[in-house]
């Protein structure tokens, strides 16, 4: 087959793709990705081919533009109004108005058999719906929002669907979800199940990761990960808070990924704790006793496939939906105001809590099964040829 991915301008969407991409390569399948700069360089690190296509998109610009001065967006939004932004069909159905022939044009060059892409690339849809071809959406994890603004979108591309001769904007012929279901909301439309297998990018495993638990004398490891856009969103007093917070836990080392320019704006910071540039998050969790993260897809599926109790501060749009499941799960505490995570006792308290028992543990352990028995991305390739 000839496949066809396309991807909405944010690396993060982008990657949980990456694995079925592999295993269509590994079928002896040509994969083309086509995106805005934005995700070339998440295309790259995959070592996958692309074609660029547009212009930079820029969405931490977009998330920016509403923020007052010096706040992160729960600091200057309700928790709903951060929600609906994760919704975003009336975002993704504008970016679909200016890009769709673009990538049309891109799909008749290629004549794929097989278009792939994130739920909320709508692109997608009008290509296949255009040419006859089969779509793949493949959701990233527990997903509050595709669903609706798939609604939005068919409402909004009416119009164009209309132009094509499209009675109306097509359905994917195949829905993939790599949220055990367990985790997923009840409410989503069904999917069919592919496992979630971590990328987070390349990179090497760092000297001092090497020597794994035999060299740390019993000492507990919690990873803190809060990606970088959190950090962006003026994030870092956040980031100073935790690690300044944790740093006061016995026989606790943290280890914080945070890129240089924002490890200069948070300062000094306790013994325990080690400031590490950003690394790929499958080399160090295997290792590591809990994770504290922003809630964000591939952290929060990494994290449950290395079967880890997580601290969940969520800040936008899926992020809450993420937290809350888990937490309902028992695999995490959730902290979702900006009141408790500007609280350093509320953290060190949540975080003593996860790592004291057995029983977080216990139910990520549990999740970790349920998602290890979902079918491999190599299976999932192989019923996807059926659909040609």
């Amino acid at each position: 087959m000839r496949v066809l991915m396309l991807s909405t301008p944010v690396p993060t969407h982008f990657t949980p793709l990456v694995p079925l991409a592999w295993a269509l390569r590994a079928a002896g399948h040509e994969v083309l990705v086509a995106g805005q700069p934005d995700v070339l360089g998440a295309v790259a690190s995959a070592g996958l081919n692309a074609v660029s296509v547009g212009v930079g998109f820029h969405v931490q610009d977009l998330l920016l533009g509403g923020l007052r001065e010096g706040e992160r967006p729960l600091e200057t939004r309700s928790r709903a109004e951060l929600e609906e932004m994760g919704g975003a069909g009336r975002v993704w159905t504008t970016h679909t108005r200016y890009m769709w022939q673009a990538y049309l044009d891109t799909a008749r060059a290629f004549r794929p058999d097989l278009v792939v892409s994130d739920p909320l690339e709508f692109s997608a849809l009008i290509v296949g719906g255009a040419l006859g071809v089969p779509v793949a959406q493949h959701r990233w994890g527990v997903d509050p929002m595709s669903d609706t603004a798939r609604l939005e979108a068919r409402r909004g591309l009416q119009g164009l669907c209309d132009r094509l001769g499209l009675a109306a904007l097509p359905d994917p012929a195949v829905l993939l979800d790599p949220c055990p279901p367990s985790l997923q909301l009840p409410e989503a439309v069904p999917g069919t199940p592919i496992r979630f297998v971590p990328f987070n990018g390349n990179g090497s495993l760092p000297d001092w990761a090497r020597a794994g638990r035999a060299g740390r004398a019993g000492t507990r490891r919690v990873v803190v990960s809060l990606g970088g856009r959190t950090l962006d969103l003026n994030g870092v007093p956040l980031a100073r808070r935790l690690l300044r917070a944790f740093g006061g836990l016995p026989g606790t080392e943290v280890i914080a990924t945070v890129d240089e320019r924002h490890r200069q704006e948070i300062g000094p910071v306790p013994d325990t704790v080690r400031m590490v540039d950003p690394v790929p998050l499958n080399l160090l969790l295997g290792d590591c006793d809990a994770i504290v993260h922003h809630g964000g897809a591939g952290t929060a599926m990494t994290a449950t496939a290395f079967g880890l109790p997580q601290l969940v501060l969520p800040q936008i749009a899926d992020q809450f939906a993420h937290g809350d499941r888990l937490a309902g799960a028992g695999a995490a505490i959730t902290l979702d105001s900006a009141g408790a995570q500007n609280d350093p006792e509320r953290l060190s308290a949540a975080l003593g809590e996860l790592l004291s028992g057995p029983g977080y543990s216990k139910a990520a352990g549990a999740v970790r099964e349920e998602m290890a028995a979902m079918p491999a991305p190599s299976r999932v390739a192989a019923d996807l040829e059926h659909l040609i």
